[in-house]
């Protein structure tokens, strides 16, 4: 099993939200207004009056076989509008209860 935390502009919530869908990924947990600067861009999302943009983090735990295909639709995403920023990371599961 992996977790995949998938980390992005909330501009592409309903997007993120129906590729779990899509992929029949029920359990997930969300942070909302989540902070940060991209590493590629550097642009921060901060939620003020300066930087007033702001992220959204998913983190869910699938079986091995669906991790490639849920990094390509966050790459799909991330294509249409690069500026908006999306970001996939994936761990190893090595125990649950």
């Amino acid at each position: 099993m992996k977790a995949i935390m998938i980390i992005y502009n909330q501009a592409h919530t309903e997007k993120v939200e129906y590729l779990l869908d899509r992929m029949g990924i029920k359990g997930y947990t969300l942070w909302e207004n989540v902070q940060g600067r991209g590493t590629n861009t550097g642009v921060p999302h901060l939620g003020t009056h300066t930087w007033p943009e702001i992220n959204k983090s998913v983190l869910t735990i699938v079986d091995d076989d669906k991790v490639d295909n849920v990094l390509n639709n966050v790459l799909r995403i991330d294509a249409v509008n690069e500026e908006v920023g999306i970001r996939a990371f994936v761990w190893d599961i090595l125990k649950t209860v």
